[in-house]
């Protein structure tokens, strides 16, 4: 009986080991998702603002080239 016990015992601690690790691993991906949404909502503003400074540098070449002519 004892046996049995211990055996169930440790069944038991080992089940919830697991699903310590389960939930740890899911958080952590559930973090990397929200990171990764993160960097791409970055990255995606850095690239507008690079676009919209591209385009007003041009404009202010263009503006440059009349007024030289």
């Amino acid at each position: 009986m004892l046996r049995v016990a211990v055996l169930f015992a440790l069944t038991c601690l080992a089940g919830c080991d697991l699903v310590g690790t389960a939930a740890t691993t899911a958080a952590g991906a559930s973090a990397e998702v929200e990171q990764a949404k993160q960097a791409k909502k970055i990255e995606d503003q850095v690239r507008q603002q690079v676009q919209q400074d591209v385009s007003q540098d041009r404009a202010r070449t263009d503006r440059a080239e009349k007024d030289a002519q």
